[in-house]
Formats: C-alpha cells, sequence, structure tokens
C-alpha cells in the first residue's frame, strides 16, 4: 500500500495533504474509513486490512477530481469492506469524485451508475443501473 513505515496512519495521510490544494483533513479521511482510533499507530502496528484503508483515506484525503480503485475490498472482510465501500460512494456524493472500482466481486456492480465488463482485453458489455443499491443491501 506504499506506506511510510516511519509514520503513523495520520502522517502517512497527511504526507499528501500538504502537496495537495484544499485537502480533506487526515482525521477526517481517517475517520471516513473507520479508523479513527488507529489514528496514532505505525503501519507495523495495523493489519493488512487497516492498511488498506490507510492508503484509501490517503487517497480520498486529496479531494481527488477521478479515483481508480483496484479490488478497494480484496483484503477486508465484509462489514469492513462495506465501510470502504461507503466511504467511496460518499467521496463521489460529495466531492464528485469520479470512481472507477476494479473488481472481481460481482455484487459490488450493484453500487455503480455504470457497469463496464471486460473479456479477453476489451469492453464487452456496458449496463447502466436504474436503481443503485447502497452497500449494505449487497449481497456479500
Amino acid at each position: 500500500y506504499n506506506l511510510i513505515p516511519s509514520l503513523t496512519a495520520r502522517e502517512n495521510v497527511a504526507l499528501v495533504t500538504e502537496i495537495t490544494g484544499n485537502p480533506m483533513r487526515p482525521e477526517e479521511a481517517l475517520e471516513l474509513v473507520g479508523l479513527k482510533d488507529r489514528i496514532s499507530h505505525f503501519p507495523a502496528q495495523l493489519s493488512g486490512g487497516e492498511q488498506q484503508r490507510v492508503a484509501i483515506a490517503r487517497a480520498v484525503a486529496k479531494r481527488p477530481e477521478v479515483m481508480l480503485c483496484d479490488e478497494p475490498t480484496g483484503a477486508l472482510d465484509s462489514k469492513t469492506g462495506m465501510l470502504v465501500l461507503e466511504a467511496l460512494m460518499q467521496t463521489n456524493r460529495e466531492l464528485g469524485t469520479t470512481t472507477a472500482i476494479i473488481t472481481h466481486n460481482a455484487p459490488i456492480q450493484a453500487l455503480a451508475h455504470r457497469v463496464l465488463r471486460f473479456a479477453d482485453g476489451r469492453i464487452s458489455e456496458v449496463s447502466v443501473n436504474q436503481r443503485r443499491l447502497s452497500p449494505a443491501e449487497i449481497e456479500w
């Protein structure tokens, strides 16, 4: 997740906020991904899933226009996965961030506005969800 081992979760997120215009506070970004209580922990003190969430908080803190998320729930249990997906959806809703989630977890497609399926390296199908589900509504 490219976290700096000698920096706390807060400091790893703050690193990008110092070079970004109008960033989110590191504490706010970490709270969004459910790590408010782990803010002073170093990467070695965090589980793999928690480290993944610090990396997501770091990305969200920049208030990006576009986020490409490769398997954002891959190292997470379903409860934590729902929390991360809700954070990504909230970023989309509140900041207008275009978010592309690349996943093999088919139920996640129900969260999307638009779903692109690939086969043999090409887009094979494009569909639009008339009703998007929330992370709590999808079956894991």
